[in-house]
């Protein structure tokens, strides 16, 4: 009975911490516009017939997707080794992608 009433409150205790720190973070994403700090969002356009996703940026990286020439996405600011860090935290070749109109990527 006892080890039942203490894996319970350890349970209840880990769901306090989870939940604590995720409303950190939702605060955090409300002060700053619902973006996370060091994510500054633009839209590009894939120039290439197929463009692989990265998990890095570099061709040393895997290959985790593809995009198709003409998609849109969200992507960062952020560009290192020639590649741009998209929207879901992969990297494409920032060489077959093009801001959308309005977009400001610099």
């Amino acid at each position: 009975m006892l080890k039942r009433g203490l894996i319970v409150v350890g349970v209840a205790f880990g769901l306090a911490v989870i939940y604590t720190t995720g409303s950190e973070q939702r605060r955090s994403d409300a002060e700053n516009g619902g973006a996370p700090e060091q994510r500054a969002a633009c839209t590009v356009v894939v120039t290439a017939d197929v463009l692989n996703v990265r998990s890095g940026p570099g061709s040393d990286h895997d290959v985790v997707g593809k995009l198709r020439q003409d998609a849109e996405i969200d992507a960062t600011t952020e560009t290192r080794d020639g590649f741009r860090k998209i929207d879901d935290g992969e990297w494409a070749s920032d060489d077959y992608l093009k801001p959308a109109d309005g977009a400001d990527c610099d």
